[in-house]
């Protein structure tokens, strides 16, 4: 895990149904040690929340995602995590065998009694199966702040 890159105050996370099975991986430190959590991490300095969910996903479960709608915000006045609906592209399953001891594809109702699932994954995972969430939209700005990303209903 680098650390020279990274906004420590910015992080996301993703929710990957498929075939009924979601995507998670068991924890190997901090709060969630040894517990199944939807893959994350922060977001790099001058990345986009969308392209930090893309490589999250590849560096820790070796799975390619594509962001589809935003289903949990959590925020306060130092960090904000943002939480995605996301669609699996291609990749087969594999920990990095750092921030992750093993990277499984569960039944959904599975994790959902499971007590090795947190219950803000169980949360998550509730949230992707019953709501489309806020949707991008293209938006092209014209300021210095640039990239934008626009996400909304």
């Amino acid at each position: 895990m680098e650390t020279n890159n990274t906004n420590w105050g910015q992080s996301v996370a993703g929710v990957v149904i498929r075939d009924g099975k979601v995507l998670l991986a068991r924890h190997t430190y901090g709060n969630g040690k040894g517990l199944l959590i939807i893959p994350g991490g922060y977001v790099n300095i001058g990345e986009t929340p969308e392209d930090a969910l893309k490589r999250e996903f590849m560096e820790e479960t070796g799975i390619q995602v594509e962001p589809d709608g935003i289903i949990g915000i959590r925020f306060n006045m130092h960090d904000w995590y943002i939480v995605f609906r996301a669609s699996y592209i291609s990749g087969k399953e594999k920990s990095d065998n750092d921030e992750n001891s093993e990277v499984v594809w569960m039944n959904t109702d599975e994790a959902l009694t499971r007590d090795d699932v947190p219950e803000l994954t169980k949360i998550l995972i509730r949230s992707a199966l019953s709501s489309n969430g806020l949707t991008s939209h293209p938006y092209q700005s014209n300021t210095k702040h640039a990239p934008y990303s626009l996400w909304c209903l």
